[in-house]
């Protein structure tokens, strides 16, 4: 009962989350005075209205702040509420940018503390650090202590460095706003970024932001932002454009990794009918097998390998389901085993998907890397192989394999491929075996 319960919840937890995405997208702004100055989340939402969508913020942006006065402020009461679909967090302008052991001890920790509460009590949310700019002309006041500082290349260096690493360590994604300003910076200078203080954002900087951010809630080209927030339409049209480049045409980039399936089939036992499924997949936290048969296993590892007793030869359709936070991949095989179990010589070790196939022929281990181990009913002095890709491109072509004429069971090398699904056609003057090969990465 238990594990059905776990399975109807996250059932639940998908729905309502993409339910939720359709109507309207609750975002937290955890910040200082670079998200208040121009009341960027305001501005995103003004953005997100002009394309037809509807954001719902909340935010807490003390001047100054740091993560770890977040840690205990109202900015923690609210992360607690739940129900986020983003929650951004923007730490002090110069903190991330510091000596390294600096920002070990003063940032990092607080950093994870307030990912991991977003997905305690979010648990599909999207946790994003807001990945601020270098100053206009360096941090003057600490680079005696620390000389990178003493530019704005440096500086911002240390900025996107110091973000980049939070965002892949604490399982979070990114906006680039740091790097579409110096985009801007490099390509069109007469695009004043600063306010007076040659640090807070001007109007054109907040605006390149809420650009930056709208592209990452809602994945759509900013270059059709309807939306100028008092600029001029030529200079609005220059940051989005930007934020195109920067942001758009790299968005999978920016976010954090969805999960990927991966799975092979392995035989260690003579009984054909219990074969070893082991994992391969990427990004997940868990593990759900569907093995064709009406059985299921939920895995807690993304590592991970089972194994499945079927009761009886035939095809079956298995899948994994490869999961993370609210996020989902599924990879399908075919499945074919004999009615009856091989002996402890000969096992099938993953006879997938073979088109033509008879108790005397098989091709194995399939999925394949760089050998592949061929049985036919009997040797053959006169046997061909050819390897052909699904749209009939032939990648290998051997004819006269030596080796067939003194065995019916006999290697076969395969060159380097690109991982694919290919055709194996084998040829002898009495009959023609065709199974279709999937390749791994080599």
């Amino acid at each position: 009962m238990r594990y059905k319960s776990l399975l109807f919840a996250f059932s639940i937890a998908l729905g309502a989350f993409h339910c939720q995405g359709q109507e309207a997208v609750n975002v937290l702004f955890v910040g200082n005075s670079y998200t208040e100055v121009n009341n960027l989340p305001l501005m995103v939402q003004q953005v997100a209205q002009s394309m037809g969508e509807t954001l719902v913020f909340q935010s807490n942006t003390p001047g100054g702040c740091t993560f770890r006065q977040h840690c205990s402020n109202s900015s923690m009461e609210l992360i607690r509420q739940g129900g986020w679909d983003f929650v951004v967090l923007q730490e002090q302008s110069q903190y991330p940018s510091f000596p390294q052991g600096q920002v070990e001890a003063e940032v990092f920790p607080f950093a994870q503390r307030l990912v991991d509460s977003v997905y305690r009590h979010s648990p599909c949310a999207e946790p994003v650090f807001y990945m601020t700019w270098g100053r206009k002309y360096g941090d003057a006041g600490n680079a005696p202590y620390f000389p990178v500082l003493g530019t704005y290349e440096g500086m911002d260096s240390m900025l996107c460095l110091r973000y980049t690493y939070m965002a892949q360590a604490f399982d979070a994604s990114l906006c680039p706003v740091g790097r579409l300003w110096r985009r801007l910076r490099e390509r069109h200078p007469e695009v004043e970024l600063y306010q007076a203080d040659n640090s807070h954002p001007s109007l054109a900087g907040t605006y390149a932001a809420a650009c930056a951010f709208y592209t990452l809630f809602f994945h759509r080209d900013p270059d059709s932002i309807a939306f100028d927030a008092g600029l001029e339409a030529s200079v609005a049209q220059l940051i989005r454009g930007a934020a195109h480049d920067v942001v758009f045409l790299s968005l999978s980039s920016w976010r954090r990794p969805r999960p990927e399936a991966h799975f092979q089939v392995l035989f260690p036992e003579a009984d054909s009918l219990r074969p070893l499924f082991v994992s391969s997949s990427l990004h997940a936290d868990s593990l759900l097998w569907r093995f064709g048969d009406g059985a299921e296993t939920l895995s807690p590892s993304a590592d991970s390998a089972v194994s499945h007793l079927f009761a009886d030869g035939g095809t079956y359709q298995v899948s994994l389901v490869a999961l993370r936070h609210c996020m989902a991949d599924t990879l399908t095989l075919s499945l074919m085993l004999p009615a009856a179990p091989d002996t402890a010589d000969n096992p099938p070790a993953a006879i997938l998907d073979v088109e033509a196939s008879t108790s005397s022929f098989s091709v194995f281990p399939n999925p394949a890397a760089n050998r592949l181990v061929v049985r036919l009913p009997q040797p053959c002095a006169e046997v061909s192989a050819l390897l052909l890709t699904l749209d009939g491109r032939e990648v290998l072509r051997a004819d006269n394999l030596p080796a067939a004429a003194h065995s019916d069971t006999f290697s076969l090398l395969l060159p380097p491929l690109p991982p694919a699904v290919y055709l194996l056609r084998l040829s002898t003057p009495s009959a023609t075996y065709t199974a279709r090969l999937s390749i791994l990465q080599q």
